[in-house]
């Protein structure tokens, strides 16, 4: 079976769509949708995605200092993880019949562009990791190395006000930025032949022409993986899919064919 990209050639940055300031509603209930058209592998990335927050706050429990740089290593990855549901929801969009090989095998068509911007994201991580690090060991005590030490730690005389506020500050930075540049870009790399600094200008565009939109998506986003977390990662099953599944509707409707 030929790849959707075999037969394209090299595309110039797309035109970037204005879309409502709701309309990330209506992403997450056409994801909803999707979920329905292939249930076991879509909930079935959700359970490996759910298995690894386990492991994520099992090794963050007994490090605190790690928590921020594995969170974030986990937004880093997560739309990777997430490129079948993304391949599986474009089948649906074409009223194509399921092809799950061809779902899990998406990345081929502009592999070397993926790999790239993984590899961009990698180091951003690796940067990311020293420097919360950095700003944990300048505020946070010895005395403080257990995730449920962290929010009492925070009310504890002494503590400076600035410290607290850089070290949220920070983590805030960082997923901001992770989120300006992934909102598309990896839907985009896997759906068409563009390179990683034309899918990264175009997620920032995205959110520049659609800031409200973007606020919104990025506030629903946060909202269904910490209910995921809250649920001992058991809600990561349902929710993970669900979000992206709808990220390739935000993709689609955000960024011109």
């Amino acid at each position: 079976m030929d790849h959707p990209l075999d037969s394209q050639s090299p595309l110039e940055a797309p035109a970037v769509r204005r879309v409502g300031a709701l309309r990330p509603f209506a992403w997450l209930w056409m994801g909803a949708r999707d979920l329905a058209f292939r249930p076991g592998v879509s909930f079935g990335i959700g359970a490996v995605v759910a298995v690894l927050g386990l492991i994520l706050t099992t090794v963050t429990w007994q490090a605190t200092y790690l928590a921020p740089a594995l969170l974030g290593g986990f937004l880093l990855v997560a739309p990777f993880i997430a490129m079948p549901m993304y391949a599986l929801s474009r089948q649906r969009e074409q009223s194509a019949a399921p092809d799950t090989t061809q779902a899990f095998q998406a990345w081929r068509g502009n592999g070397d562009s993926i790999a790239m911007f993984g590899l961009v994201l990698a180091l951003a991580y690796l940067a990311w990791e020293r420097l919360a690090a950095i700003v944990f060991a300048m505020f946070f005590t010895e005395q403080v190395q257990r995730v449920p030490h962290l929010p009492p730690s925070l009310l504890l005389p002494g503590q400076p006000v600035s410290l607290v506020l850089a070290f949220l500050a920070v983590g805030a930075a960082v997923a901001a930025v992770v989120f300006a540049l992934g909102v598309v870009s990896v839907p985009s790399l896997m759906d068409r032949p563009v390179d990683v600094i034309t899918a990264a200008l175009t997620s920032l565009r995205c959110c520049a022409r659609n800031p409200v939109a973007m606020l919104l998506w990025a506030a629903l986003i946060a909202t269904l993986t910490a209910a995921g977390f809250a649920t001992f990662m058991l809600g990561l099953i349902v929710t993970f899919p669900w979000l992206a599944h709808a990220s390739w509707h935000a993709y689609r409707e955000m960024v011109d064919t």
